[in-house]
């Protein structure tokens, strides 16, 4: 726990909320002239005991549970960024999830450009694999050039997909399925990934391999066959970052090379210096 940043990062935020928003009167005699909730309204609201939520911001309460967490941060109107330094001061680690269940929705406009910029194939998802960018060469992938709405629904479930996607039951649907397992871990409530997992259980190619499990959380740097509309058949290797504004979202960059043997074999990892 870092106690410090803790204190600080709380006392900030609660000085911010007028007692009067919550119900609260300020008193007008002698006594506190803090600004923001006290430690003792912030117990009230949140249903908790007398003294908890002054256990926390003191840095005396170890391991608090990520549900106080999770209250106090809400109460407090965190963002995602603050509600990930919460969850770092407190607990040493990433939050369990995302805050809010609209997050990981949308992300800053300026991305389309940033994507367009890109030479090889680009897109970007959201946290449910909806897109919500993508480049020219990401079209060209396409025989239609028009990509899928849902790029999750579409590498599982649609059969022209699974013609794209060389070696579909081997190569591509093991590794896929887990991220959607991790992710629905992450987002219980997501009503899209609800309905995606919904249709993989219900189709008998995907479903055994979705219930075989898998530990794979994501694709950065795995190289995998693909059939390029335009280019024919090759490898493509994917990239995998994240916008930071927009927890469980995906920037996808795969850098795609034609032919039948494996561009990138095992290619060893970059590091500075």
């Amino acid at each position: 726990m870092n106690k410090k940043a803790l204190r600080a990062l709380l006392r900030e935020r609660r000085a911010l909320i007028a007692p009067e928003s919550h119900g609260f009167t300020r008193p007008t005699g002698q006594g506190r002239r803090a600004p923001g909730l006290s430690q003792h309204q912030v117990d009230q609201l949140l249903h908790r005991t007398l003294g908890t939520y002054h256990r926390l911001e003191s840095g005396s309460y170890p391991n608090p549970p990520s549900e106080l967490l999770r209250d106090v941060a809400r109460l407090f109107g965190l963002n995602e960024q603050e509600w990930v330094l919460l969850c770092r001061y407190a607990l040493l680690q990433d939050p369990p999830g995302p805050l809010y269940s609209s997050s990981g929705k949308a992300i800053p406009g300026v991305w389309q450009e940033a994507v367009d910029g890109i030479r090889h194939i680009a897109y970007v998802s959201d946290a449910s694999w909806d897109l919500l960018a993508g480049n020219e060469a990401f079209e060209e992938l396409f025989p239609d050039r028009c990509p899928p709405q849902n790029t999750m629904r579409w590498m599982l479930l649609d059969p022209h997909a699974r013609h794209m996607l060389t070696e579909w039951a081997t190569s591509w649907a093991p590794l896929l399925l887990p991220q959607l397992r991790a992710a629905l871990a992450a987002r219980p409530d997501d009503d899209t990934l609800r309905q995606i997992e919904k249709e993989v259980l219900t189709d008998p190619e995907a479903a055994p391999i979705y219930e075989a499990g898998g530990s794979v959380i994501h694709p950065d740097g795995d190289e995998r066959p693909l059939l390029h509309a335009r280019l024919g058949p090759g490898w493509a290797t994917m990239c995998a970052a994240q916008p930071l504004t927009t927890p469980g979202s995906r920037l996808m960059i795969l850098v795609f090379h034609p032919g039948a043997r494996r561009a990138h074999p095992r290619r060893p990892a970059l590091q500075a210096g």
